[in-house]
């Protein structure tokens, strides 16, 4: 049994092991980019307190607002719990957008924009930097990432079938990293012990990252936990709050003269929401909705959701997270297990970790394939020799 899941590890490992190193590389680069990027662009993200209040929230929209050129509406204001944390200004476009202004001052600190290291790892892990679909064509990076990725989880699973050793003092040792016998010694046990010691996590990024890659898959993982499937961004969605808390409600029935009275709302609904929920991580407010973000644990996408009136501000309907479509919690949950984010610091420590070793694992197995492929041909030489 474990000669036939060798080759099944062997035979799936050599063709896909270049681009399994790839995506998980790239997975391990993404998980600390928000506290690079803000360590990295201070002068944006932060603000110095002021001894006095901060401008009020309709006040920062409507600046930014004027700045923008025409087409471009600002969408809504998220406002997080740290006072020395820029306001976020949500744009209607590009996909997004935003700027960051200093509540104090009125300033436009600058637009949000992904570092160029950030995007090109994001457009690796997603789709081997592929460009998308033009004109009907396939979205080959996304197939191959899937495929790989699927593959990936055959090989696991039978390396540890291959690898797992008979009795318990046996397994003591494999689950050590030798650093002082060799070389090896060394790639072997960083090999097998990496593989043991990162399988679970592995596992739960590999099988949550397959939601993004195939929707036959997607479908059978709701199913799995007993969840029907619902069109992304509806009333009880997935929708982070990034762009103002939801869709667009105004639309063409609306006109410019709606658009132009909601933010004047816009601190009522903040005051009141900030009042009802003082330890929440963030508010946003915007379009008619708002949404309010609370722990760092758990599902990191959950967040309570409000509807108000334009015009008055008066709070008309509110969708707590507990009470909220079980697919958009679902959803929430793929995104925090696949990132590492549901446990804090702690867990995306974890989640970094693993990643760098399952982007070891196949360079490590290619080395020691080859060195077993080196000595077969010695052995053969030698006796052709004989």
């Amino acid at each position: 049994m474990k000669r036939f899941f060798r080759k099944i590890h062997l035979w799936l490992s050599v063709p896909f092991g270049i681009v399994i190193t790839l995506i998980c590389f790239s997975g391990a680069m993404l998980v600390f980019e928000k506290e690079l990027t803000r360590l990295f662009g201070e002068d944006i993200y932060k603000v110095e307190k002021a001894a006095g209040d901060p401008l009020p929230v309709d006040v920062v929209a409507a600046k930014v607002a004027r700045m923008q050129p025409e087409g471009v509406r600002v969408t809504g204001v998220t406002v997080g719990s740290d006072p020395t944390e820029a306001y976020k200004v949500n744009l209607s476009k590009p996909k997004r957008a935003a700027v960051y202004v200093d509540q104090y001052t009125g300033e436009v600190k600058g637009r949000q924009e992904r570092p160029a290291f950030f995007a090109t790892m994001f457009r690796l892990h997603r789709w081997l930097l592929d460009t998308g679909r033009p004109e009907g064509r396939p979205a080959w990076g996304k197939i191959i990432v899937g495929v790989s990725t699927i593959m990936f989880v055959v090989a696991l699973v039978s390396g540890v079938i291959v690898w797992w050793p008979k009795t318990r003092r046996a397994l003591r040792n494999s689950l050590k990293i030798s650093v002082r016998k060799g070389r090896f010694h060394l790639w072997r046990s960083l090999h097998v012990a990496g593989g043991m010691y990162a399988l679970l996590l592995l596992l739960a990024m590999a099988l949550t990252g397959l939601t993004w890659s195939f929707p036959w898959y997607r479908s059978a993982f709701y199913a799995v936990f007993g969840v029907e499937m619902t069109a992304k961004g509806g009333a009880h969605g997935a929708d982070d709050g990034k762009n103002g808390g939801g869709k667009e409600h105004n639309g063409r029935s609306g006109g410019r003269r709606a658009a132009a009275a909601e933010p004047a709302v816009w601190q009522k609904v903040y005051d009141r929401l900030r009042a009802d929920n003082p330890h929440s991580a963030s508010i946003t407010v915007g379009n008619g909705t708002a949404s309010v973000t609370f722990s760092k644990f758990g599902n990191s996408r959950a967040a309570d959701r409000y509807t108000f009136d334009r015009h008055t501000g008066h709070i008309t309907s509110a969708v707590k997270y507990a009470d909220s479509a079980p697919s958009g919690k679902l959803r929430g949950w793929i995104y925090s297990v696949h990132t590492g984010t549901f446990g804090g610091l702690l867990t995306r420590v974890l989640w970094f970790i693993a990643s760098l070793f399952g982007a070891s694992l196949p360079l490590t197995g290619y080395w020691l394939w080859l060195r077993r492929l080196r000595k077969k041909r010695r052995g053969a030489t030698a006796l052709r020799a004989a």
